[in-house]
Protein backbone atom coordinates (compact mmCIF):
# COMPACT_ATOMS: atom_id res chain seq x y z
CA UNK A 1 0.00 0.00 0.00
CA UNK A 2 1.18 3.58 -0.65
CA UNK A 3 2.60 5.41 2.35
CA UNK A 4 0.68 8.21 4.10
CA UNK A 5 1.67 11.84 3.44
CA UNK A 6 5.03 12.91 4.79
CA UNK A 7 4.65 14.67 8.17
CA UNK A 8 6.07 18.22 8.11
CA UNK A 9 9.06 18.98 10.35
CA UNK A 10 9.43 22.44 11.90
CA UNK A 11 12.89 23.90 11.46
CA UNK A 12 12.14 26.05 14.50
CA UNK A 13 12.65 22.84 16.52
CA UNK A 14 16.28 22.74 15.41
CA UNK A 15 17.13 25.65 17.72
CA UNK A 16 15.39 24.10 20.73
CA UNK A 17 16.55 20.52 20.24
CA UNK A 18 19.06 20.21 17.39
CA UNK A 19 19.72 16.51 17.99
CA UNK A 20 16.04 15.60 17.82
CA UNK A 21 15.48 17.65 14.68
CA UNK A 22 18.56 16.15 13.00
CA UNK A 23 17.40 12.60 13.78
CA UNK A 24 13.90 13.28 12.46
CA UNK A 25 15.21 14.96 9.30
CA UNK A 26 17.78 12.25 8.59
CA UNK A 27 15.28 9.47 9.19
CA UNK A 28 12.81 11.09 6.80
CA UNK A 29 15.48 11.42 4.13
CA UNK A 30 16.64 7.82 4.60
CA UNK A 31 13.05 6.64 4.24
CA UNK A 32 11.87 8.86 1.39
CA UNK A 33 14.72 11.02 0.12
CA UNK A 34 12.22 13.85 0.74
CA UNK A 35 11.13 15.97 3.70
CA UNK A 36 8.55 18.71 4.21
CA UNK A 37 9.76 21.69 6.26
CA UNK A 38 7.41 24.03 8.14
CA UNK A 39 8.27 27.35 9.82
CA UNK A 40 11.21 27.67 7.46
CA UNK A 41 11.78 31.37 8.09
CA UNK A 42 11.73 32.65 4.50
CA UNK A 43 9.58 35.78 4.56
CA UNK A 44 6.23 35.51 2.81
CA UNK A 45 6.64 38.85 1.04
CA UNK A 46 9.94 37.69 -0.49
CA UNK A 47 8.29 34.54 -1.83
CA UNK A 48 5.12 36.28 -3.06
CA UNK A 49 7.04 39.04 -4.81
CA UNK A 50 9.25 36.55 -6.64
CA UNK A 51 6.20 34.52 -7.71
CA UNK A 52 4.40 37.62 -9.00
CA UNK A 53 7.37 38.72 -11.09
CA UNK A 54 7.91 35.17 -12.34
CA UNK A 55 4.36 35.14 -13.70
CA UNK A 56 5.00 38.49 -15.37
CA UNK A 57 8.15 37.23 -17.03
CA UNK A 58 6.58 34.08 -18.46
CA UNK A 59 3.65 36.13 -19.77
CA UNK A 60 6.04 38.01 -22.06
CA UNK A 61 6.00 37.16 -25.80
CA UNK A 62 8.09 34.19 -26.79
CA UNK A 63 10.36 36.35 -28.93
CA UNK A 64 11.08 38.56 -25.92
CA UNK A 65 11.88 35.66 -23.62
CA UNK A 66 14.17 34.12 -26.20
CA UNK A 67 16.37 37.22 -26.07
CA UNK A 68 17.56 35.78 -22.77
CA UNK A 69 18.51 32.36 -24.13
CA UNK A 70 22.29 31.93 -23.82
CA UNK A 71 23.61 29.81 -26.74
CA UNK A 72 25.92 27.09 -25.45
CA UNK A 73 25.24 28.05 -21.85
CA UNK A 74 23.63 24.78 -20.86
CA UNK A 75 20.67 26.66 -19.44
CA UNK A 76 22.75 27.65 -16.41
CA UNK A 77 21.65 31.28 -16.50
CA UNK A 78 18.75 33.07 -18.10
CA UNK A 79 15.95 31.49 -20.13
CA UNK A 80 15.45 27.91 -21.32
CA UNK A 81 12.51 27.59 -23.74
CA UNK A 82 9.65 25.13 -23.60
CA UNK A 83 10.40 21.56 -24.64
CA UNK A 84 14.20 21.56 -24.21
CA UNK A 85 15.11 19.83 -20.95
CA UNK A 86 14.62 16.07 -21.07
CA UNK A 87 14.73 13.68 -18.12
CA UNK A 88 17.69 11.28 -18.25
CA UNK A 89 16.75 8.33 -20.45
CA UNK A 90 13.43 9.87 -21.56
CA UNK A 91 12.34 10.02 -25.19
CA UNK A 92 10.27 13.21 -24.91
CA UNK A 93 11.17 16.62 -23.55
CA UNK A 94 9.43 18.00 -20.48
CA UNK A 95 6.44 20.32 -20.92
CA UNK A 96 8.01 23.33 -19.23
CA UNK A 97 10.10 26.47 -19.62
CA UNK A 98 12.30 28.05 -16.95
CA UNK A 99 14.63 30.81 -15.85
CA UNK A 100 17.83 30.34 -13.85
CA UNK A 101 19.26 32.73 -11.27
CA UNK A 102 22.81 31.96 -10.10
CA UNK A 103 25.20 33.32 -7.52
CA UNK A 104 26.53 36.86 -7.88
CA UNK A 105 30.31 36.63 -7.62
CA UNK A 106 32.69 39.42 -6.72
CA UNK A 107 34.77 40.80 -9.63
CA UNK A 108 37.79 38.62 -10.34
CA UNK A 109 36.48 35.65 -8.34
CA UNK A 110 38.26 32.39 -9.17
CA UNK A 111 34.96 30.77 -10.22
CA UNK A 112 34.08 33.47 -12.77
CA UNK A 113 35.25 31.32 -15.73
CA UNK A 114 32.93 28.52 -14.54
CA UNK A 115 29.92 30.36 -13.13
CA UNK A 116 28.41 32.88 -15.58
CA UNK A 117 26.79 36.15 -14.58
CA UNK A 118 23.07 36.59 -14.15
CA UNK A 119 21.07 38.24 -16.91
CA UNK A 120 19.16 41.51 -16.44
CA UNK A 121 15.48 41.42 -17.44
CA UNK A 122 14.59 44.87 -18.75
CA UNK A 123 10.89 44.20 -19.30
CA UNK A 124 9.94 43.27 -15.69
CA UNK A 125 10.68 45.95 -13.10
CA UNK A 126 12.59 44.73 -10.03
CA UNK A 127 12.81 41.15 -11.40
CA UNK A 128 16.55 40.82 -10.80
CA UNK A 129 16.47 42.23 -7.27
CA UNK A 130 13.40 40.29 -6.13
CA UNK A 131 14.54 36.93 -7.45
CA UNK A 132 18.04 37.31 -5.99
CA UNK A 133 16.54 38.24 -2.65
CA UNK A 134 14.77 34.89 -2.72
CA UNK A 135 18.00 33.19 -3.85
CA UNK A 136 19.80 34.52 -0.77
CA UNK A 137 17.01 33.44 1.57
CA UNK A 138 16.91 29.92 0.16
CA UNK A 139 20.70 29.65 0.29
CA UNK A 140 20.58 30.47 4.00
CA UNK A 141 17.79 27.98 4.66
CA UNK A 142 19.69 25.29 2.80
CA UNK A 143 22.73 25.81 4.99
CA UNK A 144 20.60 25.34 8.12
CA UNK A 145 19.30 22.04 6.78
CA UNK A 146 22.76 20.89 5.73
CA UNK A 147 24.02 21.63 9.24
CA UNK A 148 21.32 19.31 10.62
CA UNK A 149 22.28 16.63 8.10
CA UNK A 150 25.94 16.97 9.08
CA UNK A 151 24.91 16.35 12.69
CA UNK A 152 22.90 13.31 11.57
CA UNK A 153 25.95 11.96 9.73
CA UNK A 154 28.17 12.51 12.80
CA UNK A 155 30.15 15.20 11.03
CA UNK A 156 31.02 18.64 12.33
CA UNK A 157 27.90 20.79 12.09
CA UNK A 158 29.83 23.26 9.92
CA UNK A 159 31.08 20.51 7.56
CA UNK A 160 29.10 21.80 4.58
CA UNK A 161 29.74 25.51 5.17
CA UNK A 162 32.96 25.78 3.16
CA UNK A 163 31.88 23.03 0.77
CA UNK A 164 28.93 25.13 -0.47
CA UNK A 165 30.42 28.58 0.05
CA UNK A 166 30.40 30.25 -3.38
CA UNK A 167 28.71 27.08 -4.64
CA UNK A 168 27.15 26.95 -8.09
CA UNK A 169 23.63 26.92 -6.63
CA UNK A 170 20.67 27.85 -8.83
CA UNK A 171 17.19 29.22 -8.26
CA UNK A 172 14.92 27.90 -11.00
CA UNK A 173 11.72 29.78 -11.85
CA UNK A 174 9.48 27.20 -13.50
CA UNK A 175 6.44 27.59 -15.71
CA UNK A 176 4.39 24.61 -16.84
CA UNK A 177 1.85 25.97 -19.37
CA UNK A 178 -1.69 24.58 -19.66
CA UNK A 179 -1.72 21.04 -21.05
CA UNK A 180 -3.82 20.05 -24.04
CA UNK A 181 -5.53 16.69 -24.30
CA UNK A 182 -3.18 15.87 -27.20
CA UNK A 183 0.00 16.74 -25.30
CA UNK A 184 2.90 14.38 -25.86
CA UNK A 185 4.94 13.79 -22.73
CA UNK A 186 4.57 15.02 -19.16
CA UNK A 187 5.35 18.23 -17.30
CA UNK A 188 8.51 16.71 -15.82
CA UNK A 189 9.61 13.16 -16.47
CA UNK A 190 10.79 10.86 -13.70
CA UNK A 191 14.26 11.95 -12.59
CA UNK A 192 16.66 12.53 -9.73
CA UNK A 193 18.24 15.92 -9.07
CA UNK A 194 21.93 16.52 -9.72
CA UNK A 195 22.86 18.62 -6.69
CA UNK A 196 23.13 18.25 -2.88
CA UNK A 197 19.64 19.21 -1.76
CA UNK A 198 16.73 20.87 -3.52
CA UNK A 199 14.35 23.22 -1.73
CA UNK A 200 11.03 23.63 -3.52
CA UNK A 201 8.54 26.47 -3.10
CA UNK A 202 5.06 26.09 -4.60
CA UNK A 203 3.17 25.06 -6.44
CA UNK A 204 -0.48 26.04 -6.35
CA UNK A 205 -1.25 23.26 -8.81
CA UNK A 206 -0.79 19.58 -7.88
CA UNK A 207 1.35 17.12 -9.79
CA UNK A 208 4.55 16.45 -7.83
CA UNK A 209 5.05 12.77 -7.01
CA UNK A 210 7.89 10.72 -5.54
CA UNK A 211 8.62 7.04 -5.98
CA UNK A 212 8.67 5.39 -2.55
CA UNK A 213 10.81 2.41 -1.58
CA UNK A 214 7.98 -0.02 -2.33
CA UNK A 215 7.64 1.27 -5.89
CA UNK A 216 4.51 3.37 -5.34
CA UNK A 217 4.13 6.92 -6.64
CA UNK A 218 3.30 9.13 -3.65
CA UNK A 219 1.58 12.50 -4.15
CA UNK A 220 3.47 15.36 -2.51
CA UNK A 221 0.88 17.95 -1.51
CA UNK A 222 2.43 19.90 1.38
CA UNK A 223 0.45 22.22 3.65
CA UNK A 224 0.61 25.95 2.87
CA UNK A 225 3.80 27.83 3.75
CA UNK A 226 6.00 24.73 3.68
CA UNK A 227 9.15 23.92 1.71
CA UNK A 228 9.64 20.49 0.15
CA UNK A 229 13.26 19.33 0.36
CA UNK A 230 14.85 16.39 -1.42
CA UNK A 231 18.27 14.79 -1.61
CA UNK A 232 20.21 15.14 -4.86
CA UNK A 233 22.65 12.77 -6.52
CA UNK A 234 25.75 14.61 -5.29
CA UNK A 235 24.79 14.05 -1.65
CA UNK A 236 23.74 10.48 -2.40
CA UNK A 237 27.19 9.90 -3.89
CA UNK A 238 29.00 11.60 -0.99
CA UNK A 239 27.11 9.46 1.57
CA UNK A 240 27.36 6.18 -0.35
CA UNK A 241 23.53 6.13 -0.59
CA UNK A 242 22.98 6.49 3.17
CA UNK A 243 20.97 9.55 2.13
CA UNK A 244 19.31 8.43 -1.10
CA UNK A 245 18.30 10.56 -4.06
CA UNK A 246 14.66 9.73 -4.75
CA UNK A 247 13.04 9.57 -8.17
CA UNK A 248 10.29 12.16 -8.63
CA UNK A 249 8.19 13.64 -11.42
CA UNK A 250 5.48 16.19 -12.20
CA UNK A 251 2.50 14.53 -13.83
CA UNK A 252 0.00 16.24 -16.10
CA UNK A 253 -3.10 17.71 -14.47
CA UNK A 254 -6.51 16.15 -14.36
CA UNK A 255 -8.80 17.27 -17.23
CA UNK A 256 -10.62 19.81 -15.07
CA UNK A 257 -7.29 21.55 -14.26
CA UNK A 258 -5.67 21.20 -17.70
CA UNK A 259 -6.26 24.87 -18.56
CA UNK A 260 -4.35 26.05 -15.48
CA UNK A 261 -0.61 26.78 -15.62
CA UNK A 262 1.69 25.58 -12.86
CA UNK A 263 4.50 27.63 -11.33
CA UNK A 264 7.15 26.54 -8.85
CA UNK A 265 10.54 27.77 -7.65
CA UNK A 266 13.08 25.07 -6.74
CA UNK A 267 16.44 26.08 -5.31
CA UNK A 268 19.22 23.64 -6.24
CA UNK A 269 22.00 23.87 -3.67
CA UNK A 270 25.38 22.89 -5.11
CA UNK A 271 28.90 22.37 -3.90
CA UNK A 272 31.57 24.82 -4.94
CA UNK A 273 32.78 23.79 -8.43
CA UNK A 274 36.17 22.59 -7.16
CA UNK A 275 34.79 20.54 -4.26
CA UNK A 276 35.94 16.93 -4.57
CA UNK A 277 33.02 14.55 -4.12
CA UNK A 278 34.74 11.69 -2.31
CA UNK A 279 32.74 9.08 -0.38
CA UNK A 280 32.64 9.78 3.35
CA UNK A 281 34.64 7.08 5.15
CA UNK A 282 31.97 6.92 7.85
CA UNK A 283 29.48 5.77 5.20
CA UNK A 284 31.65 2.84 4.05
CA UNK A 285 31.59 -0.58 5.72
CA UNK A 286 31.92 -4.27 4.92
CA UNK A 287 28.15 -4.40 4.47
CA UNK A 288 28.16 -1.17 2.40
CA UNK A 289 31.32 -1.06 0.27
CA UNK A 290 32.25 2.15 -1.49
CA UNK A 291 30.11 2.50 -4.63
CA UNK A 292 32.24 5.39 -5.90
CA UNK A 293 35.95 4.63 -5.45
CA UNK A 294 36.93 7.33 -7.97
CA UNK A 295 36.29 10.88 -6.72
CA UNK A 296 35.03 13.61 -9.04
CA UNK A 297 34.84 17.38 -8.74
CA UNK A 298 31.40 18.93 -8.39
CA UNK A 299 31.80 20.78 -11.68
CA UNK A 300 32.93 17.66 -13.50
CA UNK A 301 29.89 15.80 -12.23
CA UNK A 302 27.59 18.69 -13.16
CA UNK A 303 28.87 18.77 -16.74
CA UNK A 304 28.29 15.03 -17.12
CA UNK A 305 24.72 15.33 -15.95
CA UNK A 306 23.86 18.43 -18.00
CA UNK A 307 24.84 16.46 -21.07
CA UNK A 308 22.59 13.56 -20.03
CA UNK A 309 19.53 15.83 -19.71
CA UNK A 310 20.29 17.50 -23.06
CA UNK A 311 21.06 20.99 -21.79
CA UNK A 312 24.56 20.79 -23.29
Amino acid sequence: MPQPPITPLSIADSAQNPEKFARALGACFERYGFAVIAEHGVATNIIDNAFDLTRQFFALPDTTKRKYLVPGGGGQRGYTPFGIETAKGADRADLKEFWHVGRNLTPGHRFTPIMPSNLHVAEVHDFDVATYRLYDAMDTLGLRLLSALARYLNLRTDYFDNAVKDGNSILRLLHYPPVSAQAQGVRAGAHEDINLITLLLGAEEAGLQLLDREGHWLDIDPPPNCVVVNIGDMLQRLTNHVLPSTTHRVVNPKPERASHPRYSMPFFQHFAPDFLIETLTSCISAQHPNRYPTPITANGYLQQRLSEIKLI
